[in-house]
């Protein structure tokens, strides 16, 4: 994993660190972070997206008291061994589940039925990544 990897989106409504959390462990949950994979410093990742140092240090150390990282002095941050749940796919949907609740939310304030939801939801699933979803 490189700095890059990451999406930060310094306008948006959740704080820095809580994106790190959250893009880290779907990263994570997905599989695409197994364990053992080196994430990058915390000075590569704050040069990278121009953010404070304290701010990916927070993530990190909220990653680590989850049991999600695991800190190797001389070796930086990796992704624990024990990392990955016995059920991927509900730790899968479990991290989908603060979204999905918004969304909900959202949908109920706009009066708008489950079935016009998933409609407006699903070609947004099976769509390609653009590419600002991408870096």
């Amino acid at each position: 994993m490189d700095a890059m990897t990451l999406h930060i989106e310094p306008a948006a409504a959740d704080p820095i660190y809580r994106q790190i959390v959250g893009q880290i462990s779907r990263l994570i949950t997905a599989g695409q972070c197994p364990p053992g994979t080196r994430l990058p410093s915390v000075r590569e990742v704050a040069a990278a997206h121009a953010i404070n140092p304290m701010t990916v240090s927070k993530a990190y150390n909220l990653l680590e008291a989850q049991g999600l990282l695991e800190r190797q002095p001389g070796k930086g941050m990796r992704v624990a061994s024990r990392s990955v749940d016995d059920n991927p796919l509900a730790a899968r949907l479990h991290a989908l589940q603060p979204a999905l609740l918004e969304l909900a939310r959202q949908a109920r304030q706009l009066d708008l039925e489950a079935d016009q939801v998933i409609d407006a939801l699903l070609p947004l699933i099976n769509e390609a990544p653009s590419q600002e979803e991408t870096h």
